[in-house]
This record gives C-alpha cells, sequence and structure tokens, in this order.
C-alpha cells in the first residue's frame, strides 16, 4: 500500500526528489530504488522523516512502534504522522508521537489500481489542515472520507474487506457462466467487463443502484427470473452479514 501511495504521488505532481521511503529490507529497497529511481530510499526509518512536514506509516501493524520509536527523536514538532497501519488506534499511535498530530486512515486495496477507497479519522492534537493534507496523501489513489475514530472498524468491515467481496461474487459469476455453457475465457471476459461497467455507471451517474438494477429489469424478463433466485437464497441478507461480522472482526482485533 505504501508503494501505491508513492506511485500515486509521483504520477500526481509531487517531485519524486522530496519523497523518502524508509525500507529495512534490502531487497524492497531495491526494488523501490528500481521503480522510484529519483525517490530517496533509506534502511532507517529516522533517516526518511528528518525535516519532513508529513510521515506515512505504512507498515505491518506490529512493526508500528519500533518504526515510530526510531524515527520520534528526530520528527519535527509540528509533523503530520498519517498512518495507515490496519487496527492501530489513534491512542496507541500518539502515545508513540506525543503532541504531534495524528491522522488514522484505511485504505482499500484499489489504491494499488489508483481506485481505492479511504476513511480518515482524526487525533486530538489534527485539525483541519491536517485532514486536508491527508486528503491530498490519499486522494492520489482514490477517493476519502472523513469519519470518527469509532467508525473505522465499520468502513474496514465495508470498504476494506469489501473488494473480496466483490472478487467472490466474480468468482461465482464466471463459474456460473461456464455452468450454462459458455468457455472459461469468455465467462471471465464478460463478468469483469460487467462489473467494470456496472460500477462505472454508479460511479458517473446521478441514479443510485436501486434505480439502475431497476431499469435492466423489465417485468417478468429473464433479469427479473434471476433476481427472484438471489432473493430467494439471501443474498442481501448475506452480504449485511458478512459486513456486520468483518466489522465486529475488526473490533476485536484493534481491542475496542
Amino acid at each position: 500500500m505504501g508503494e501505491a501511495l508513492l506511485g500515486g504521488l509521483i504520477d500526481g505532481g509531487w517531485d519524486p526528489e522530496h519523497l523518502a521511503v524508509a525500507e529495512v529490507s534490502a531487497e524492497r529497497r531495491h526494488a523501490i530504488e528500481g521503480r522510484f529511481p529519483k525517490a530517496r530510499v533509506v534502511p532507517n526509518p529516522a533517516w526518511a522523516v528528518a525535516e519532513a512536514d508529513i510521515v506515512v506509516v505504512a507498515v505491518k501493524p506490529g512493526d508500528v512502534a519500533p518504526a515510530l520509536e526510531a524515527a520520534e527523536p528526530v520528527l519535527e514538532p509540528g509533523a503530520l504522522v498519517l498512518s495507515i497501519a490496519a487496527g492501530v488506534t489513534i491512542a496507541a499511535l500518539e502515545a508513540l508521537v506525543p503532541g504531534r498530530p495524528v491522522v488514522r486512515a484505511m485504505p482499500n486495496t484499489p489504491a494499488l489500481v489508483g481506485l481505492g477507497a479511504a476513511a480518515i479519522a482524526a487525533g486530538h492534537h489534527a485539525g483541519e489542515e491536517h485532514l486536508l493534507r491527508a486528503e491530498s496523501i490519499l486522494s492520489a489513489v482514490g477517493t476519502v472520507a472523513r469519519v470518527p475514530e469509532g467508525l473505522l472498524d465499520a468502513v474496514t468491515g465495508l470498504s476494506g474487506s469489501g473488494p473480496a467481496y466483490v472478487f467472490l461474487v466474480a468468482e461465482a459469476l464466471i463459474e456460473a457462466g461456464v455452468h450454462v455453457g459458455l468457455p472459461r475465457p469468455v465467462s471471465q471476459a464478460l463478468v469483469t467487463q460487467t462489473l467494470l461497467g456496472s460500477a462505472t455507471l454508479l460511479a458517473r451517474g446521478p441514479e443510485g443502484p436501486e434505480a439502475l438494477r431497476a431499469a435492466v429489469t423489465s417485468p417478468g424478463g429473464t433479469t427479473a427470473a434471476g433476481l427472484a433466485a438471489l432473493e430467494a437464497r439471501a443474498v442481501r441478507s448475506a452480504f449485511l452479514e458478512a459486513v456486520t461480522a468483518a466489522t465486529a472482526r475488526s473490533r476485536e482485533l484493534g481491542g475496542s
């Protein structure tokens, strides 16, 4: 995810020479240097954050404390700490960087192709200016919404886990196409384009999903028959339960 942000920022016009990346793995450092030759890639967090006004924490949850403990002594007093580490609370982050503005974010994997959906929540020392700066980073790879921290678990259950739900739907539709006689490559191509086109219609048009669904559904037609089968299998309820279960699991992992 950190590499996706780096690429999005550079594609969005940020000067790569003003961007620094800390990566402890030599193999990963070489890979990042190869992809972004003008960015500064270093092995120690302290080397990357010195004089920085924005610090993005894009590491595994268990690595957050060591990374910030190494960076904190040289961190500028007003530097914004933007964390995309899953499950690490604002309180935990603020304890590692006392007195500094913290914004916690929950992005999702479509950020890898510049179409992510992220939500952000402000810490006690973060104001409007800091939220705008966080949005300027995350909007390079998608859309950004503001929520209270207490809703980030719900964001995790919905958009954080959401790509997996969509991929499961894609798998099922491809198998269904094969079941009714289509060659697998043809079924996969049709499903992929159908999902892409449908999402684009939803994103670009003024209509909501209900209106778009109704426009495809003629009374007594083929789509109505298919939707009736889905409703009989309680597909809506299954998605509700999936998001609820993922939200609950996020709360458990975060200790909230």
